[in-house]
């Protein structure tokens, strides 16, 4: 292990020990933890060590409390049991509480997906399950892509600014009846497999995203945001709570996207 891998391990190796100490305060009537195997490892040097970019809105967090839970909890839930609708719910409690250490306040969707590496449909706060998406065509125009903002979000700031923003009552509608209206809709579009109602309603949230969530956008991205909803050629999306990372993108024809957007680094992770 070289000097540079070595400082990146002892930071990690830092901070899983104050994630430690913070997973003592959650109730145990929730979950509890071989503490004594954790610390063991702590003391070893265990660190934490992803192929997911920290900052970026793809879940390495919730990638780290999903394989903290997976090693160390007691009784805990695996995705080979019949996984209904309460359990489900356990989990996403469990992640929650663990998560917040690293944001403030979390969902527990992101190390639930992470955990259990299949899809969940959300359908309210307490229904969710777990579904299936259509099957990829490799050789489809459509595509959902990511680009690289080459800025690292942290998610806290993000959200305590829309915390603020949720004491507006204009920003309240326009999350029930815009936000949430056009991205259910965009979800019905896709596990329906209805191309044209999802390129549709993917172009209304991109515009909801640009005019009402400008100050999760990086700065540099409002004009190419601005421009896809312009030319029709792609539609993008704030990935996690947004202020740099991945930015996700949808286009009807990914060969007019890519030379759209050449000069940034996109990535194709789904053709249909």
């Amino acid at each position: 292990m070289n000097n540079d891998a070595s400082e990146t391990a002892i930071k990690s190796n830092d901070s899983l020990k104050r994630f430690e100490a913070y997973l003592h305060t959650i109730d145990a009537s929730l979950v509890t933890f071989d503490f004594k195997k954790l610390q063991q490892d702590l003391e070893a040097g265990m660190y934490f060590d992803s192929s997911i970019p920290q900052g970026y809105g793809v879940g390495s967090s919730g990638a780290l409390v999903a394989a903290i839970y997976d090693k160390y909890a007691f009784d805990k839930i695996t995705v080979l049991e019949n996984l209904t609708r309460e359990k489900l719910l356990k989990l996403k409690a469990i992640f929650s509480a663990m998560e917040s250490f690293f944001h403030g306040k979390s969902s527990g969707l992101d190390p639930l997906n992470s955990y259990l590496s299949i899809p969940i449909l959300i359908n309210s706060k307490d229904n969710i399950e777990a579904t299936g998406i259509p099957s990829q065509n490799t050789e489809g125009k459509n595509a959902v892509f990511l680009i690289d903002s080459g800025v690292i979000g942290e998610t806290a700031p993000m959200v305590s600014i829309f915390m603020e923003s949720m004491k507006q009552e204009g920003f309240r509608k326009m999350l029930k009846n815009q936000f949430i209206k056009h991205t259910d809709a965009c979800v019905d579009d896709f596990l329906k497999g209805d191309i044209k109602s999802l390129f549709g309603n993917t172009k209304k949230l991109s515009k909801v995203v640009l005019n009402h969530f400008k100050p999760m956008i990086p700065q540099q991205f409002h004009e190419l945001w601005k421009k896809g909803i312009e030319t029709n050629e792609y539609y993008l999306k704030l990935c996690g709570s947004g202020g740099g990372g991945y930015i996700l993108g949808f286009t009807e024809d990914i060969d007019k996207a890519k030379q759209s957007l050449k000069d940034y680094n996109l990535e194709v992770v789904y053709n249909f």
